[in-house]
């Protein structure tokens, strides 16, 4: 009897050990969730907000960012993504760790964080999120909390090798685009502020895996003329048409709303007077990276898919501007609002404010369209969102059956908006489409 009662009262201490050692453990381990990304995405994305990266600058930071978690998180064995390594451009992949302590999660969050800190202006509002999440991994584990960082901040050294040949650093000497008042075809500065083209230097920026910037060159806009009939002429009056028809109806118009959802312009300024008030809001790249939050938690997919999903995504709206820009530096094609007010309405003023680059082809198409792309080839179609990105901004939320409707509306916004012809609108959308498979077949993420 008495042995009986010892071996039992053996088996419930052994439990109980085996449990209290097993919290022990337990509460030992930094644990690193989809969450704690997608916060730290959304992080960057308000301090990109703030500083007013403009949208081909936003794009490059969203890509080395999540390259570097990404690099560090496909390294955890038995697990299925497979390193970029040679498969980016110049790129010959990262140190593995040699100490045994490193959390590959944690250290692939931490590489983001710090990569971000360094690429931003406001590296103070970055450091902020930097401390508190670092306080709170080294009170739950500081000697893990410590490797993971130190193997972090190296790899994070490589990736900035690797970042700093890219040709931007350079760029940042060139020359400023020389404007051609002279000739009505081409671009020029427009209203209200009158501001110098952005990024004219962005197409010598080394693609991410195009195997150059003009690889997929669309096709020539519609030649300019002023003839009456001609393709350009016709192209004109529609977006001056789209325009006033909209202004006419005294109720709420979805061309309208459709334009202002996809603005995605960083920096909008209203003139009262001698004061200006500027607008700050997520650039094109920040509202289709918003967009693969959206997806990725309506999967409730675990961190490893998120931090894919989150990297082709900014590879291709990436490899998207770049694409873009190298055109539109090229064809230097006049916007919709200099011809109008020139030539027919000196009055007249698009629903949206002009950017300030050359009309085509139309960035938001062809970063949508890539993007697009991308993303139904990792979550199917049709794959049902509510698109809630807008909403920090006064907008409401709008509804699509796929990525390819969403990247479609995207594009149409642009000629609601009064910014963009036709043609800059549809070729843009294949252009980008072409950018989006060339990169998710190049870019093959599982490990065979």
């Amino acid at each position: 009897m008495f042995q009986k009662l010892a071996f039992r009262l053996f088996i419930v201490s052994a439990i109980g050990l085996l449990i209290s050692c097993g919290n022990s453990e337990k509460s030992s381990l930094i644990i690193i969730t989809s969450k704690d990304y997608h916060d730290a995405q959304d992080v960057l994305t308000s301090i990109m907000v703030h500083d007013i990266f403009s949208p081909p600058q936003a794009s490059r930071v969203y890509a080395y960012t999540n390259i570097a978690a990404y690099e560090i998180i496909a390294q955890i064995p038995g697990d299925s993504i497979a390193s970029l390594k040679y498969k980016l451009n110049d790129f010959n992949g990262i140190s593995h760790p040699k100490d045994s302590l490193v959390n590959l999660k944690l250290a692939a969050l931490i590489s983001f964080i710090e990569l971000g800190k360094h690429m931003v202006y406001s590296k103070a509002m970055f450091e902020q999120y930097s401390t508190k999440m670092s306080d709170h991994w080294s009170r739950i584990n500081a000697p893990v909390y410590a490797a993971s960082k130190k193997y972090a901040l190296h790899v994070v050294g490589e990736i900035k090798t690797w970042m700093n040949k890219d040709n931007f650093i350079e760029t940042r000497s060139f020359p400023k685009f020389q404007v051609n008042y002279d000739n009505l075809a081409r671009w020029q500065p427009t209203p209200p502020d009158y501001m110098d083209g952005i990024e004219p230097n962005w197409g010598k920026i080394r693609p991410f895996v195009l195997e150059s910037a003009d690889q997929f060159k669309p096709i020539s806009p519609p030649k300019f003329s002023l003839e009456k009939g001609s393709k350009f002429i016709q192209e004109i009056g529609e977006v001056q048409r789209i325009v006033d028809d909209i202004r006419s109806d005294s109720h709420p118009n979805e061309f309208e709303e459709i334009a202002k959802f996809w603005d995605c312009n960083p920096y909008v300024s209203t003139h009262k007077g001698h004061v200006i008030f500027a607008l700050k809001k997520i650039s094109p790249g920040a509202h289709w990276m918003g967009i693969v939050k959206i997806a990725s938690k309506k999967k409730n997919l675990e961190l490893l898919k998120v931090v894919e999903a989150y990297t082709l995504s900014a590879i291709a709206i990436a490899d998207g501007f770049i694409s873009c820009w190298d055109e539109k530096y090229r064809s230097n094609l006049v916007r919709p609002e200099t011809i109008i007010n020139k030539l027919f309405d000196p009055t007249w003023y698009p629903i949206l404010q002009t950017p300030p680059f050359p009309e085509y082809t139309s960035g938001h198409s062809v970063i949508s369209g890539a993007a697009s792309v991308v993303l139904t080839k990792l979550f199917g179609e049709p794959f049902n969102f509510v698109d809630d990105t807008e909403t920090a901004y006064g907008l409401p939320q709008r509804e699509f059956e796929s990525f390819r409707q969403a990247a479609n509306e995207a594009a149409l916004s642009r000629l609601y908006g009064g910014i963009h012809y036709r043609q800059a609108i549809e070729e843009g959308l294949v252009q980008g489409q072409k950018i989006g498979l060339f990169v998710s077949k190049r870019v093959l993420t599982t490990r065979q």
